[in-house]
């Protein structure tokens, strides 16, 4: 009918009913029209994006840098130490391509990897009587290749060799490890002081102390399957402890190596009680960690809040124990636990990375990030460059937005100022020059709002030269290249050799400071930004 209304072929109807069905029309179509604006609102909300707000103006920051306060040591704890795939990979040319490849960027010390007691390792065997065989093999060259490349072991005591097994029982990861009690507590204790006095009578007592001994991985949970898990822990602790200390009193050990941010307090009570060596505490903490697991309540902790507040409970533990001064090593940490391309392949890790740096000063002693290469297994064969995995390096040694986020960050002084913003570090070298970093964190994703940034310098005379390098998601970053290629899960070599040159950081952005005090620097920051900002005085002319 109103078709026949709008073609004026309905000259049969008289002029009231062809009112009363226009008038028809226009209430339905005005209630169509309220609710589609309704839907669309809706949407809006739910996707917090509002009519006008793409052109919103960026948030503003201004950033007071006193160049002359006094400052406060700040030494580069998160660089001390990475995490890496299983023992028996370091073998690989890309394992210790990759490895080469971080060191330079970061000057990294030690590595810390699981399973140099795998069968796979070669180690322990019995003869056919059953008495012990050691197999130093491919133990000598796993560590002689770390050490040829100036990084030292920490070294963590896993697995169980089946040999030893009490039970079958094998964890998860693809290679299954043995993660049962030893059916002979002695004969486990035997293998680690002969493992320990290989290695000390093969480098030396002064290279070996400087090396860390580590009791297991994650007692807590899968990968220990003694029963009760907390006190079958505490023996293999206890006799692995004095193992070691009967090779030599100068060998460092320590646990006990949980997830979570566990046991660490009821650890030290058991050792101090004990009279139990024990020289550092360690345990594991990621930012998608729960608040259930982790401190037993039910809140929602952000996730760039988790790993600073799980240090800051260990801290406190550590410093109200009955050995206040045991170092504390969280000998794991990421922003994720779980293979989440848009957490550890993206540019979201700098900020994450930065800002986690920034609240655990002074709390720990060493930080290592899980993991410096995708030369990794725990999950099977790596099946594409990005998949969310650990590294810094992807697979084909293709640096991610996180490999650039350390090499900026290894270029902050060992002095710390005091800045007024939970979004800079600003530091200074010994030469007086500043070493800066500024950030505009967003979650996880595409979202987030640019931000500009002014720094204020204070105390800096004489003109200057600001060097500014950022990484983004789109400088530093091979992932979007990787997406406009249509993520090929097998890159030629050429496209290879474009995803590594789309990672590079290239050349810094570098503006001069005019002579004044204080003197402005402005930039705008992308979402999920880091940029690092290198202040020095002018060459005179």
């Amino acid at each position: 009918m109103l078709n026949d209304l709008r073609s004026n072929r309905a000259l049969s109807f008289n002029r009231q009913s062809a009112i009363a069905n226009r008038q028809f029309f226009n209430r339905q179509s005005a209630i169509a029209n309220r609710q589609f604006l309704l839907l669309i609102l809706l949407c809006a909300l739910q996707s917090g994006v509002l009519f006008g707000q793409a052109n919103t103006p960026p948030q503003a920051e201004t950033v007071t840098i006193d160049a002359q306060a006094p400052a406060q040591p700040f030494p580069h704890y998160w660089e001390r130490m990475f995490g890496s795939g299983r023992a028996i990979l370091s073998l690989r040319d890309s394992y210790r391509h990759d490895l080469r490849a971080v060191k330079e960027a970061t000057g990294f010390d030690y590595i810390r990897f699981h399973a140099i007691f795998q069968d796979e390792v070669g180690l322990y065997s019995e003869d056919g009587h059953g008495n012990s065989i050691y197999n130093f093999s491919y133990v000598d060259q796993i560590y002689d290749g770390l050490l040829e490349n100036d990084v030292r072991p920490f070294v963590e005591l896993s697995f169980m060799p089946e040999k030893l097994a009490s039970t079958p029982s094998r964890q998860a990861f693809w290679y299954r490890p043995f993660n049962s009690p030893p059916r002979d507590w002695d004969r486990w204790g035997d293998m680690v002081q002969h493992f320990a006095q290989h290695l000390v009578d093969r480098y030396g007592i002064d290279e070996v102390s400087q090396w860390y001994f580590e009791v297991w991985n994650e007692p807590n949970i899968d990968f220990w399957a003694g029963d009760p898990k907390e006190l079958t822990y505490y023996h293999l602790y206890d006799v692995s402890a004095r193992a070691l200390k009967r090779v030599s009193p100068r060998l460092r050990v320590g646990g006990p190596a949980t997830a979570q941010a566990a046991w660490v307090d009821r650890f030290i009570q058991h050792c101090a009680e004990g009279n139990v060596p024990a020289d550092f505490v360690s345990t594991h903490v990621y930012a998608n960690d729960t608040a259930e697991d982790v401190f037993g309540t039910h809140e929602k902790i952000p996730r760039d809040q988790m790993v600073y507040r799980a240090v800051r409970k260990v801290h406190d533990q550590v410093k109200a124990s009955a050995k206040p001064d045991l170092p504390l090593i969280f000998s794991e940490y990421n922003a994720s636990y779980m293979n989440e391309v848009d957490v550890t392949d993206s540019a979201f890790m700098g900020p994450w990375l930065a800002n986690t740096i920034r609240q655990c000063d002074g709390l720990t002693d060493v930080m290592a990030y899980w993991a410096f290469s995708d030369v990794f297994e725990e999950q099977g064969v790596v099946k594409r460059p990005f998949y969310g995995g650990f590294g810094l390096m992807a697979a084909a040694h293709i640096p991610k937005a996180a490999y650039n986020d350390f090499k900026l960050l290894h270029q902050l002084g060992a002095q710390r100022l005091s800045v007024d913003s939970d979004s800079a570090l600003a530091t200074r070298r010994p030469d007086g020059s500043l070493a800066i970093a500024v950030w505009n964190y967003a979650p996880p994703g595409n979202g987030g709002a640019a931000k500009q940034v002014t720094l204020l310098l204070k105390g800096f005379t004489g003109e200057g030269e600001a060097r500014i390098q950022i990484v983004d998601r789109q400088h530093g970053s091979a992932l979007a290249a990787w997406e406009a290629m249509d993520k090929p899960d097998f890159p030629t070599g050429a496209q290879q050799e474009e995803l590594r040159k789309a990672a590079e950081l290239g050349p810094p952005e570098v503006r001069e400071l005019p002579r004044a005090n204080p003197s402005t620097l402005d930039m705008t920051l992308a979402p999920q930004s880091l940029a690092l900002i290198e202040i020095t005085k002018r060459a005179t002319r």
